[in-house]
């Protein structure tokens, strides 16, 4: 790892990051509702920057990349989980990691660790989609528990989740009292649109038990690779496809609270190939150079009428995929 290279691209990740709360800083005031934000991606979303400093890096001799999950830690940090199970603590203010823990499952072995929520307790839940599960971590990474799974959404022969399509996504409501996994990809015999989302109940003992289930259609082509509650309740949703020779698609959209009706209804905010390049380079076809294997995000918190929010890319340890965060602010 190169510590000062690192410090110096970090800090031109936007006009700066506060430590405070996890909260990515803003740049120049937000714009007035009459006039397209500042690097406009859509009227609703704009890019306060990006960085690839992370990229190709370790630390602690642990590989900083394969990054799927994002989540703000309660200890002023930003979590960061990868599929080979690897959980980060990034600095709030720069994103440099300051520690890593490995997780494993009850036999030892390693997951496919893919959504991430840091609970208000200080431990973090952890979907895999291997079987899929969520699983409940301490700090340290040792394993404390796992939550009920309905049949139907286990990985086949056992239910109708196709190996590798399952729990990609997770995030806790605001209030912490429900905890929602998305899947990426339909169930087999279900509408090629149709993907699920499932809840758990917080009991009055801190535990989850199952809660109501909905369902989300896709974009055609799309799946989902990450959703997180906004402030008020609603899903940011990270719809996410590829096409070789062609790149990927990413879709920001918000989709309803929970609660109201099975079918969660949801509206475009941005299309990130329309956003600003700011420079960004790709190491594979894109339609826009900006663009990767976007698979985490979290949202970080509010300032001038919009909520901030974070995204990376999984590079898969591959050299033609790149580890990139992107901050974004968004009105919804």
């Amino acid at each position: 790892m190169r510590p000062r290279m690192l410090r110096t691209s970090l800090a031109n990740l936007t006009v700066g990051l506060t430590a405070a709360g996890c909260l990515v800083a803003a740049g120049p005031a937000a714009a007035a509702h009459d006039r397209p934000p500042r690097h406009a991606c859509s009227p609703a979303v704009s890019l306060t920057g990006y960085s690839d400093a992370l990229d190709k890096t370790t630390y602690d001799g642990t590989y900083v990349g394969n990054l799927s999950a994002l989540a703000p830690d309660r200890r002023g940090a930003v979590a960061a989980l990868s599929d080979r199970s690897s959980l980060f603590r990034l600095d709030a203010r720069t994103l440099e990691p300051r520690g890593v823990i490995a997780l494993a499952d009850e036999n030892g072995a390693a997951l496919d660790s893919e959504g991430l929520v840091a609970d208000r307790d200080g431990t973090y839940l952890v979907s895999s989609e291997t079987e899929p599960s969520v699983r409940r971590y301490s700090r340290t990474g040792e394993l404390l528990g796992r939550l009920p799974v309905p049949d139907d959404l286990r990985t086949a022969p056992e239910g109708r989740a196709r190996a590798n399509g399952s729990f990609e996504g997770l995030t806790l409501l605001p209030g912490g009292r429900t905890l929602l996994a998305s899947m990426e990809y339909p169930l087999d015999g279900d509408p090629a649109d149709l993907v699920r989302f499932q809840t758990w109940q917080r009991t009055r003992h801190g535990d989850f038990r199952l809660g109501a289930g909905y369902t989300y259609r896709t974009d055609p082509g799309l799946g989902v690779s990450e959703v997180t509650a906004a402030p008020d309740g609603r899903l940011l949703v990270l719809e996410r496809g590829f096409t070789a020779g062609v790149g990927n698609t990413v879709r920001l959209h918000l989709a309803d609270r929970p609660g109201h009706g099975t079918a969660l209804r949801k509206r475009l905010l941005a299309d990130l190939a329309d956003c600003p390049t700011l420079g960004a380079t790709a190491g594979q076809p894109q339609p826009n150079p900006l663009l990767d294997n976007f698979e985490g995000m979290a949202v970080t918190g509010r300032s001038g009428g919009r909520t901030d929010v974070l995204v990376v890319s999984d590079d898969n340890q591959n050299d033609v995929q790149t580890t990139r965060f992107l901050a974004l602010r968004v009105r919804i």
